[in-house]
Formats: C-alpha cells, sequence, structure tokens
C-alpha cells in the first residue's frame, strides 16, 4: 500500500466528512493490513463567512501582537512623558530658588551658576514675587496750619491798642503769628512800623519818618551805662531781666555800651566811620542814618564787665557773651548780625549787638533755628542799600 498523499484543504463540509470517512476505512485492522497511517491532525475548516462579515474580516494573530505593542509603546510615551512634566517642575522650582538648571546627556538635572541659553531661560517659568503681608503706611508729618490770623478780630483790636503780646496770643501763639506773616497773607501785621516789636528794619527797610523817634523812652535799672542811653520802656524792663539773670547765675556783670540814637546821633557815627575805614567798610558795620535799628529804641550794644568793662570785640570770648548766646532768647533778646548771614541781613558779624522781639517771637526764633529776622518774616534779603 501506498502512502497517502499531500492532503488539500476541503472546499465545504462534505468534502470534509467524506475524506475523514475514507481515512477511517486505510486505518489498521479494517482490511488486515499494517501500514503505518498519517496520523497528524486535518485542518479544521470553517463554513466561509457571510457577505457582511467578510466585509471586515476579523483581527488576525499579527495585528493582536501589533496592537500589544503598539499600546506598550505608548505606556512606555506616556510615563516618560509624565517623567519630563515631573522633573521639568522640579528644574523650574530649583532655577526659581537656587539660580539657572540644566541638563545633561542623560536627563539628569544639573545646577550651575553660568547664564543658559536664552531659549532655555524663556522657557523656565519665573515664580511670581511673594505677597507681602502688609504694605507699611508713610510716616507724614502735618505742617503747621496757616491761619489768616487777620480774620481774627482779637488779633486786629490787639495790633490797634498796641498791645503786641495780646496780638500773638490771639493769633495762636508766636509760630502760628510768624508761619501767617512769612506766608504773606497777614497784611494787618505792619513789619515797617516801629512801634511794634516786629518791625524790621535794615537797608531796604528804613524808617517813615526817617527821623523817627519812639516814646517813652528809659533807663534800664541796675545796669551800667557805659556811653549812656535809654531804651524803649518794654526793651529796658528786658534789660534789667536780662542783666540781673546773668549775674545771678554767676557769668559776671554785664553794661549797656549803647542804646537808642537818635537820626542826629547816626548821623555823626555813620560819618566818623566813614573817615576812618571808607564808606564800603563802614556800611557793613554801621548804619546810614534812618536805617540804624538803635533809632527804634529796641537795640543794644552790650559788654561784659570785670574789674573794668571790656570793648565790643572782646564779648564773644568773656563767659558774659557765652551766657547771653546761650539765654538771650529767655529774655526777649535775640543776636540780630550772626556769621555767615551778611548776605541777609547786610552787615558783618556783631555778637554785641541784641535786637529785643518779645519773650514770645523770641523762643519761636530760637527754637526754629532762625538767624535772621529777614528769615524768619519771610522778607528778601538786604545785602545793599537800594541808592
Amino acid at each position: 500500500m501506498t502512502a497517502p498523499g499531500p492532503h488539500s484543504s476541503p472546499n465545504s463540509r462534505r468534502a470534509a466528512r467524506s475524506q475523514r470517512e475514507r481515512a477511517v476505512e486505510r486505518a489498521p485492522g479494517a482490511d488486515g493490513e499494517t501500514d503505518t497511517v498519517d496520523t497528524r491532525p486535518l485542518p479544521v475548516v470553517e463554513s466561509p463567512p457571510l457577505r457582511r462579515e467578510a466585509r471586515t474580516p476579523p483581527p488576525t494573530p499579527a495585528r493582536h501582537a501589533r496592537a500589544r505593542r503598539a499600546a506598550r509603546v505608548g505606556a512606555v510615551f506616556a510615563l516618560a512623558a509624565a517623567g519630563s512634566l515631573v522633573m521639568g517642575s522640579a528644574a523650574a522650582v530649583t532655577a526659581a530658588m537656587s539660580g539657572p538648571v540644566v541638563s545633561d546627556t542623560a536627563g539628569a538635572v544639573i545646577q550651575t551658576s553660568e547664564k543658559v541659553d536664552a531659549s532655555i531661560a524663556a522657557e523656565t517659568p519665573v515664580p511670581l514675587p511673594a505677597p507681602a503681608a502688609s504694605i507699611p503706611a508713610p510716616t507724614v508729618e502735618a505742617a503747621p496750619a496757616t491761619v489768616d490770623i487777620c480774620a481774627i478780630p482779637a488779633v486786629t483790636d490787639a495790633i490797634a491798642a498796641g498791645d503786641d503780646a495780646g496780638a500773638i496770643a490771639a493769633a495762636g501763639g508766636a509760630e502760628p503769628f510768624r508761619t501767617a506773616v512769612a506766608a504773606g497773607i497777614a497784611p494787618c501785621v505792619p513789619l515797617d512800623d516801629p512801634a511794634h516789636v516786629w518791625v524790621v528794619i535794615n537797608k531796604t527797610r528804613p524808617f517813615a519818618p526817617i527821623d523817627y523817634s519812639p516814646t517813652p523812652l528809659a533807663m534800664p535799672q541796675g545796669v551800667r551805662s557805659v556811653e549812656g542811653g535809654s531804651m524803649r520802656t518794654d526793651a529796658a524792663d528786658a534789660m534789667t531781666a536780662l542783666v540781673g539773670a546773668a549775674a545771678q547765675a554767676g557769668v559776671g556783670e554785664i553794661a549797656l555800651e549803647s542804646g537808642y540814637r537818635s537820626y542826629e546821633t547816626q548821623q555823626t557815627t555813620y560819618g566818623n566811620n566813614v573817615g576812618n575805614e571808607g564808606a564800603e567798610q563802614a556800611d557793613l558795620s554801621s548804619a546810614r542814618p534812618g536805617f540804624s535799628e538803635h533809632q527804634s529804641g529796641l537795640a543794644a550794644d552790650v559788654v561784659g564787665c570785670g574789674e573794668g568793662c571790656g570793648t565790643l570785640d572782646d564779648l564773644a570770648a568773656t563767659p558774659q557773651g557765652q551766657w547771653i548766646a546761650a539765654h538771650a532768647w529767655e529774655y526777649g533778646w535775640v543776636t540780630r548780625y550772626v556769621d555767615g548771614a551778611t548776605a541777609v541781613s547786610g552787615y558783618v558779624a556783631e555778637p554785641w549787638h541784641l535786637r529785643y522781639i518779645g519773650p514770645e517771637l523770641a523762643r519761636a526764633y530760637h527754637d526754629g533755628g532762625w538767624t535772621t529776622l529777614e528769615q524768619f518774616f519771610g522778607l528778601p534779603a538786604a545785602p545793599d542799600y537800594l541808592g
């Protein structure tokens, strides 16, 4: 018996069944033959698919394998992307806190202090600044309010009555009074009237009339007069208080070198200085007639005395001169011409020349650190005569 030929795929279920029956007939023991029979399993052939099924053939095992591989690859890419995001976020935070961040070829984060490429820096998120817990409020000191003191009836009434201290008190004190005058909103305060303690006389502000003379005049009590000279009564009383306080403080005696000078007296004094020093130099140390504070009765030249009295130039170096510089304001007096103010006052420093402005204004003058009456009252500087 010859070996069976190769199997061919049946075309139908009936053909497959006939093929199996023939195989059984050739099996051992059926006809007494002992030939070896091919026992390999026949392929199972299923019926042809329907037309609808044929349009979309089922996936083959190869397609399933490709799908699984694609799924695995997708998962790998997803994990890689997530890792990149985590690493990128960490790098951004690190860069924000400690400087630029770069990566090596293996993807590890490396901290560096060097500048990185602009494109890398542009991709690194810039952290927003932490919100402030609170914004400190600026400290602003309020400027003193300027009061229209001339709208206060008590002020104008006191000025009309010649009560200077009452007018200052009604204005709210020396500083509100001075502030209003310096601001130019107090026309009721006549700075050119020598009848008031606040009068300002300088090289551009002469007396009117030019030969003005104050009344009444008096000699300060208990004060040595070197050359003789009276003063306005309120200034005379204030000089008595100053000299007595200096003696009580133990600094020595203060004497009055010169007080009130009339227009005629000043003509003589100024003429002598011009003759001795020349007009230019005389104008720095001596006022022309009609422009001298001494004519107001509110000015005093003082000297220190021991066994004898010194000169005007000696005063600054004496204990009396040092005490005057520190305490004269307490009695209504200020040093009218100080060092460094010639461009404003028009005169060189005269530590001996005191000017009475009353205790209220003198305190404001001292406390404000003023050095000239021109600046104190907001007036223009007067370094030279107008003509």
